[in-house]
């Protein structure tokens, strides 16, 4: 559990190295801007500073970076001068992939203390780009307290040592680094990648060695976790020494299971191909020191920092297949799948990750509206392949949104045939997506059985518990049981709104109206926009008596572009309301208000034991203090949902709910 302090360090630090400026200079507000709206005007056409900036912003914003790079040009047109403006176009450069350009704006704005640690960290890599390994030294002197900033600057000058034919130095220099115990994956994996490059087989042996077993580490950083692994078993294939390679790739599997890389790997080594690693110079590890921290970042919010180290590592190693992967998938979150299907198609043919290169490029074509290549792309691959199970996941996903789910369970019903009788806990999507297709084509009858198979694969899969538990609330079946499939849904997912609706609306059909309200209209406050859960609160607010509160969600609903089926059912409700509950119903919605505020009184009664988080500490070592054992960590995460979605998110001072030893 060491990799929680890691993340927050790291998530932190460096996005708060690319906060911009977030509002105009007071000259420019004083101005009237142009409306201006990015992606649909040539900058050229722009005629005024002020708008040239709130262009360059929303473009900015969107993470359209190299239309922000062009109108932060523009804006430095009317003021050259402006420093703030430099220091964002600089940023959006690199974000961009312009380099070249990035690295000369940081060099110039060395000077600046704001933005001090980006421009030694673009200057030192240039430099080392460039092979001016003295220059780079000078720069990567660091003496702050900065964990972050002290291993980067380590990490990057020990690969400058090398390139200038110092590899013992830079061997003794980071095995004398000292810093929080997730220093040590990215420590052992640069250290045996730069013993390799220096020719010490036994050095590099015993540095990848220790990263490949290094089980915490893999859970902090698993892009460097995988090229440890194949760094390992492309060095003991080269020596000849077959099995200790594929024992390698074994490692790796057992942490991250069906990795196609992995598996394109162990057939190579099997086949006796000749290895060749993925750094062989100063460069490239330095590359691979930006891919370490911008991959251990890639996470939903960290957008403009995972682009920034990924477009460097980029710049240093173009023919990177991994780094090409994860600027390709960060392009797709940012719904540009033009410029991810770009990054893939330059993943080199012979890299064991072109297979998922392709996969991702038939996905990034189908976001495109090239929904026909995408589908014709994705079965080549199948036939290809038939045994990679991933393919049929990626083309299920295809055919889902073009809702052709007669193709769709006929693909899952191929993919079940490859599984046979060997179903694997990493399986239960096969049998999700299959239960999904004939859901969806009204067949229940064949549905359900793999939605039951997928929980029996993965019993705490919160899609399954809730899709399941949602379909049986919603056919009036196994109300119980799906209630309680829903709420322990909720527990594993607390800020997932679509999970959440599902238990409002169980609450509903079972009459509870007032635990309904306060279930969806939290759904409401995760998942705004969304026409079915606006819906669903209107109803329950019908039936706590909130009525025009009731047609003011309905109203919205119709506004938020819900299915066509659902059209005439909220005008009818907008016009006449919902029907009056039979003697019955309201006999069970008054049982139910009863039973609710009984429950809710009995909770708020509870005495709770709590634990206060201190300096170092992990779930495993807080449930080694409070249990005597810290494989009872998954009870800390279910007692306390703000865990729950990121466990490992721990800060001193923080209270945890401790739920009573048994």
């Amino acid at each position: 559990m060491r990799q929680g302090s890691a993340i927050r360090l790291l998530s932190g630090t460096a996005l708060a190295l690319l906060v911009g400026f977030t509002s105009l200079p007071a000259h420019a507000q004083e101005e009237k801007p142009e409306t201006v709206e990015t992606g649909t005007f040539d900058p050229d056409s722009i005629n005024s500073f002020s708008g040239a900036l709130l262009a360059a912003g929303n473009a900015d914003t969107d993470k359209d970076y190299k239309m922000a790079a062009a109108l932060y040009r523009k804006a430095l047109a009317f003021e050259p001068g402006h420093v703030e403006i430099r220091e964002r176009l600089m940023f959006t450069l690199l974000m961009s992939g312009d380099f070249e350009e990035g690295a000369k704006l940081a060099e110039e704005l060395k000077t600046g203390k704001a933005f001090e640690r980006v421009t030694t960290v673009v200057r030192a890599t240039d430099a080392i780009r460039r092979k001016d390994y003295a220059a780079a030294d000078a720069i990567l002197k660091y003496n702050g307290p900065n964990d972050l900033d002290r291993l980067m600057n380590s990490l990057l000058a020990a690969w400058s040592m090398t390139g200038a034919g110092k590899g013992a130095e830079a061997l003794t220099q980071l095995e004398r680094l000292r810093g929080p115990d997730w220093y040590a994956l990215f420590r052992n994996y640069h250290a045996g990648a730069i013993a390799i490059v220096a020719g010490d087989q036994n050095k590099a042996r015993r540095f990848l060695t220790a990263a490949v077993t290094d089980r915490e580490g893999a859970g902090t950083a698993p892009d460097t976790f995988m090229r440890s692994v194949m760094a390992l078993a492309r060095l003991e294939a080269a020596a000849g020494n077959k099995q200790k390679a594929l024992d390698s790739i074994s490692a790796g599997e057992a942490v991250i299971s069906n990795y196609a890389p992995l598996k394109a790997l162990r057939s190579a080594i099997e086949q006796d191909e000749p290895q060749e690693q993925q750094v062989k110079d100063a460069a490239q590890g330095a590359g691979a020191v930006l891919f370490s921290v911008g991959g251990a970042l890639n996470r939903p919010g960290a957008e403009d920092v995972v682009s920034l180290y990924l477009q460097i590592a980029h710049a240093l190693d173009p023919q990177s297949a991994d780094t090409l992967i994860l600027l390709g998938g960060l392009a797709e979150n940012l719904e540009r799948p033009a410029e991810a299907i770009e990054y893939y198609r330059k993943v080199p043919e012979n890299s064991p990750m072109r297979r998922v290169s392709e996969l991702q490029l038939g996905l990034a074509l189908a976001q495109t509206g090239e929904v026909e290549e995408a589908r014709s792309h994705l079965k080549s691959l199948i036939e290809a392949d038939p045994t990679d199970l991933r393919s049929y996941l990626s083309y299920g996903s295809v055919l889902s949104e073009a809702k052709d789910y007669k193709a769709m369970a006929e693909n899952y019903d191929k993919a079940v045939e490859v599984i046979g009788n060997n179903a694997r806990p990493q399986n239960w999507s096969i049998f999700f997506q299959r239960g999904i297709a004939y859901e969806r084509l009204k067949e229940w009858d064949k549905a359900e059985p793999n939605f039951l198979k997928s929980l029996e694969l993965n019993p705490d899969q919160p899609q399954v518990l809730n899709y399941l538990g949602y379909s049986w609330v919603d056919m009036n079946r196994n109300l119980d049981q799906g209630l309680e499939m829903i709420r322990k849904a909720v527990e594993l997912r607390p800020d997932d709104g679509y999970i959440v609706d599902s238990l409002g609306w169980a609450y509903y059909r079972l009459g509870r109206f007032d635990e309904a309200v306060e279930e969806l209209e939290r759904a409401t406050s995760l998942r705004a926009g969304d026409a079915t859960i606006n819906d669903h609160l209107g109803d329950a607010y019908w039936r706590v008596g909130r009525r025009l509160e009731a047609g003011f969600q309905w109203q919205n609903a119709l506004k938020l572009n819900p299915e066509l089926a659902d059209i005439p059912k909220i005008e009818e409700k907008i016009k006449n309301g919902l029907p009056e509950l039979t003697p019955e119903e309201v006999a069970q919605a008054a049982a139910a208000r009863a039973a609710f505020a009984a429950e809710k009184e009995k909770a708020e009664s509870a005495p709770e034991d709590t634990y206060t988080v201190e300096p170092g500490d992990t779930l495993w070592k807080i449930a080694v203090k409070v249990y005597g054992d810290g494989n009872r960590f998954i009870e800390l995460i279910r007692a306390n949902p703000a865990l729950q979605r990121y466990p490992n998110r721990l800060a001193p001072g923080q209270i945890l709910i401790v739920p009573p030893a048994e």
